[in-house]
């Protein structure tokens, strides 16, 4: 939409801050007071401890932490790799086979991640690839969860990069496996650092298929915040939100420390 007076522009920027501030910033402020509230009987809470937010960093949940991490790396780092080798098979193969492979790989975004959870636990509860009660079927859902994301953002990448640079390079003498890692991989390195990111959050947020399949062992953030709400812990699961957003956006943070590198390769 464009917006000619500045008038205009004044009350449509008025309007995103007040929506924003509503929508966004105000239940981002309730959380962040709720994590450092001893008591609350009105607007306001009527004291304040960092007591919750000490819980939150040790013990137990210091644990689901360090397990939300090493989930969501590894989920994100298995669905950029997956998802880039198949962005680039699929663009080699015909139309139709090309369709069908890109409808199943987008099939999990249509489909609530209960049902991946509940496809899991039916497919991995029995011989010959027993699963259940482990780490690597939470492992699994996040991968099968993150990886159509991932594969779109390569995909789309692939579609609007110049074809000519390919045909370039394997006219000097290139052969396809140099062509691959000398020009293609290069030019997807912004698109892959993004799918990255994104890939990041989602599994650091991702609760459905997870509360289905974890084991005791291997039980993440969410899950633990998911508990905490369950026992009525309210402050103590404000405390672990906060910092659940906190390790999200320092990992979003150095993902995108490391995509100029990848743009200037």
């Amino acid at each position: 939409m464009l917006v000619w007076t500045r008038r205009s522009r004044i009350i449509l920027w008025l309007v995103f801050a007040v929506l924003f501030g509503v929508i966004v910033l105000a239940p981002l402020a309730m959380i962040a007071l709720a994590a450092i509230a001893s008591s609350w009987n009105s607007v306001l809470p009527d004291g304040y401890t960092a007591g919750h937010l000490a819980t939150a960093v040790s013990g137990d949940g210091l644990a689901s932490a360090v397990v939300s991490l090493q989930t969501a790396a590894l989920a994100s780092l298995a669905a950029v790799l997956l998802g880039t080798w198949g962005a680039v098979v699929v663009r080699s193969l015909p139309p139709i086979p090309r369709r069908i492979v890109d409808l199943v790989l987008h099939l999990p975004i249509a489909v609530p991640s209960v049902v991946v959870g509940l496809a899991l636990l039916v497919a991995f509860s029995r011989q010959p690839l027993l699963l259940n009660g482990t780490r690597w079927i939470v492992l699994i859902a996040h991968l099968v969860i993150v990886l159509p994301f991932a594969y779109s953002m390569v995909a789309a990448a692939l579609d609007r990069a110049d074809p000519a640079l390919n045909q370039v390079a394997a006219s000097l003498g290139a052969r396809p496996g140099r062509v691959l890692w000398r020009v293609r991989l290069p030019l997807l390195l912004p698109a892959m650092s993004g799918a990255a990111g994104l890939g990041l959050a989602l599994s650091m947020g991702e609760v459905g298929a997870t509360i289905m399949l974890y084991p005791p062992d291997w039980r993440t953030l969410p899950v633990s915040i998911f508990a905490h709400t369950d026992r009525g812990e309210v402050f103590l699961a404000a405390a672990s939100t906060m910092l659940l957003l906190a390790l999200t956006v320092a990992g979003l943070f150095g993902l995108s420390a490391l995509k100029p590198r990848g743009a200037e390769r």
